[in-house]
């Protein structure tokens, strides 16, 4: 975070000094009494007007019969009435110039049409007023700093929340709510909470952007259903990412069952769940796969300091845990370098019995004296650093002697390091943890989670300190294109694209076929050409191997005879001629319109790897060379492309250039083209070219 304020204009959301509940009740558990009991329980920093032209009196405060009879106007309104008397309520609200309007009200576009189309002419009426519209069906917001509370959550009636650091965007109320308790449960506080419902006006994205610029908020958490503008949600996690605020993220809806879901609660496109995780990555945020996997993460990032790289030392009082943590630390891509001989034997000293050079093993000999494991992390860090370091104390944090013990030579640890990130494993008893959390330490009970707390840390870390540029788009003239080009004329446009490949012939009889075979050289391949086969193998449209005329002549046949006879409505145009290619590996280069997030390009190992492997990797377009190296290195079978079991390598510059210039295609034409895809692209070890391509225009287009 920074020390200024975004410019989205939800100070009035976040910071308001004078607030209005529309459908004020002063029975303080229904939802239009619980925002007044909130904030008169925690003392709000802001004035209140309950509305309600029935009373007189709500909660001990004066009522008033409209928002628009409240002299000197006001920043926001609350709006708690059934829906049948939202539009009236948000037109007083707008009378009164509320700058921002939180509106618990549902029934509107998550309902069906008639609720959208109700929704439609509230967001005209706040549009209008030039108000900011929270909602509809939203449980609401708060800031815990201002202690300004207007939401009828219940997670609320725990008491009033402390000020913390961690900002909770969420598209679920219910979902955000109980996430709230569950960062709370882990000790860490909330600064402030959105839940952003319907999201007619005010969506997730504006509200990370504020909230990257807020002084209060360190960590952002964002629970996520859909997105109906992917470019926006991009634009304000970079914002996040340049001021330096990391981004914890939990995306619902992966599966079909999921999405359906999603859509239903939100209205908004769940998308593909690989397409969103890629996306999210890029901008530096961490998706996680469970609520509890992204409290940990939190909790890592929520000291106000990160691992400044992936290096880990792990120092144990067990060796068997040490060799968990170990296992843990390897398969969540941390590195373990060692400590030298030298500084094992100056801890030897004092430990005899300790063993390893990362992890290090000083045995039960500490029980005796708790401050020689400080000590011990002293002299290793002394020797190298370590982006993070694990201390395995077993029971030592049940016992408040030993943490007494422990206090001064941990605090004196944490001050001389203050770059390297340090946790704690160890039970411990409420009062202990507190203890040693506020002397600076992360601390947790199981191992393995431990390891993947930092790794979210080291690997959110990584993101902020090595941002990647992004690539610009290249203008480029209109493909003007009526129909789905066929397989010569998809490698025609992507051959002007810049992407080299195979030389082939379209011949529309077998004579030019024969001609064909014999200008390009014996051995050919055969395809039949029709922008209506796209799997032309699966037809019999392929003939592999012609060695002579006669066999290109038979084939010709066969090819378009196969063809026709499977897809009897296709234009057969002919086929192409080419020369038979062997050696080199197989690779497949794609790149299509995703409804979320617009132009992706894809990388994978192709031809009959593609579906049977499923290893590929996806990149919002378009892509530099240096993303379009890390994409090649990135797929799980690199090592086939990398020279395995004595294979020559591949030119890897070759297959990036190729991706780059895809991904520029698909960027450029991105009003006109759904998806092109190069299956296979040749990688050799110098050079590479495409064999197979296809184009699909829009339904748009």
């Amino acid at each position: 975070m920074t020390t200024t304020t975004g410019s989205s204009g939800l100070d009035a959301l976040f910071r308001p000094r004078t607030i209005a509940v529309i459908g004020a009740s002063d029975d303080p558990r229904k939802i239009g009494g619980r925002p007044i009991r909130y904030m008169l329980e925690a003392k709000t920093t802001a004035t209140l007007y309950p509305v309600n032209p029935t009373r007189s009196e709500i909660q001990g405060l004066q009522a008033w019969p409209s928002a628009e009879s409240i002299p000197g106007g006001i920043d926001q309104a609350i709006i708690a009435v059934p829906a049948s008397m939202a539009e009236k309520a948000v037109a007083d609200a707008c009378a009164a110039k509320a700058s921002a309007i939180v509106m618990f009200t549902g029934g509107f576009a998550e309902a069906g049409e008639e609720g959208a189309e109700a929704q439609r002419r509230i967001v005209e009426l706040v549009r209008k007023s030039g108000a900011r519209l929270l909602g509809p069906n939203s449980i609401g917001a708060f800031n815990t700093a201002d202690r300004t509370f207007s939401t009828f959550a219940t997670a609320m009636d725990r008491g009033t929340p402390e000020a913390g650091r961690i900002g909770l965007v969420s598209q679920s109320g219910a979902v955000g709510s109980y996430l709230q308790n569950l960062l709370i449960n882990r000790g860490m506080a909330i600064s402030k909470f959105v839940a952003t419902g319907n999201e007619a006006d005010i969506d997730v994205a504006e509200c990370i952007e504020w909230m990257a610029h807020d002084p209060e908020t360190e960590v952002i958490a964002l629970y996520l259903e859909g997105c109906r503008n992917g470019p926006a949600l991009l634009r304000a996690l970079r914002v996040a990412r340049e001021t330096k605020t990391p981004v914890v993220v939990f995306k619902a809806g992966k599966t079909d069952a999921g999405q359906t879901a999603a859509a239903s609660h939100t209205g908004a496109l769940a998308g593909s769940a690989k397409v969103f995780d890629t996306a999210l990555r890029e901008t530096g945020a961490l998706p996680c796969e469970t609520l509890f996997e992204m409290v940990e993460a939190i909790y890592a990032c929520s000291l106000g300091r990160l691992p400044k790289d992936n290096t880990v030392c792990v120092i144990s009082v067990s060796g068997g845990f040490g060799v968990m943590l170990t296992d843990a630390a390897v398969e969540h891509g941390l590195s373990m370098p060692p400590i030298s001989a030298e500084t094992l034997a100056t801890i030897q000293q004092e430990l005899p019995l300790a063993v390893g050079l990362n992890p290090i093993d000083t045995t039960a000999q500490t029980v005796s004296d708790r401050t020689m494991l400080a000590r011990t992390v002293e002299r290793i860090l002394r020797d190298r650093s370590y982006g993070s370091v694990v201390l395995f104390m077993a029971n030592a944090g049940r016992n408040p002697h030993d943490v007494q013990v422990l206090r001064e030579p941990l605090k004196k640890l944490r001050e001389d390091f203050a770059d390297v990130q340090l946790a704690l494993c160890v039970q411990t008893i409420p009062e202990t943890r507190a203890e040693l959390e506020q002397l600076g330490y992360l601390i947790f009970e199981d191992p393995t989670q431990a390891i993947k707390a930092l790794a979210a840390a080291s690997s959110i870390s990584h993101s902020l300190r090595n941002p990647t540029p992004a690539a610009s788009v290249m203008e480029c003239a209109p493909l003007q294109l009526s129909h789905n080009p066929d397989e010569a004329q998809s490698k025609e446009i992507l051959s002007s694209a810049g992407i080299e490949f195979a030389r082939e012939i379209v011949a529309a009889t077998a004579d030019e076929a024969v001609a064909a075979a014999k200008e390009i050289g014996f051995p050919v391949v055969l395809k039949v050409l029709s922008a209506q086969i796209a799997h032309k193998s699966e037809v019999g449209g392929v003939a592999l191997g012609l060695a002579d005329e006669e066999a290109v002549r038979e084939a010709f046949a066969r090819v378009t005879g196969n063809a026709a006879k499977a897809v009897p409505d296709a234009e057969i145009r002919g086929v192409t001629v080419a020369q038979m290619v062997s050696g080199g590996t197989q690779t497949i280069i794609g790149g299509h319109i995703d409804p979320t997030f617009g132009p992706i390009v894809m990388f994978g190992l192709g031809g009959i790897y593609t579906e049977v492997l499923k290893d590929t990797v996806l990149r919002t377009a378009p892509v530099t060379h240096d993303d379009a190296i890390q994409m090649i290195r990135s797929i799980k079978t690199f090592s086939i492309l990398d020279g395995a079991r004595g294979q020559e390598k591949a030119d890897l510059d070759a297959i990036a250039r190729a991706i780059v210039q895809m991904s520029q295609f698909i960027a450029t034409h991105a009003d006109e083209v759904e998806s092109a895809e190069i299956n296979p692209f040749i990688a050799l070890p110098k050079g590479g070219f495409g064999v197979d391509s296809l184009i699909h225009l829009s339904n748009q287009h």
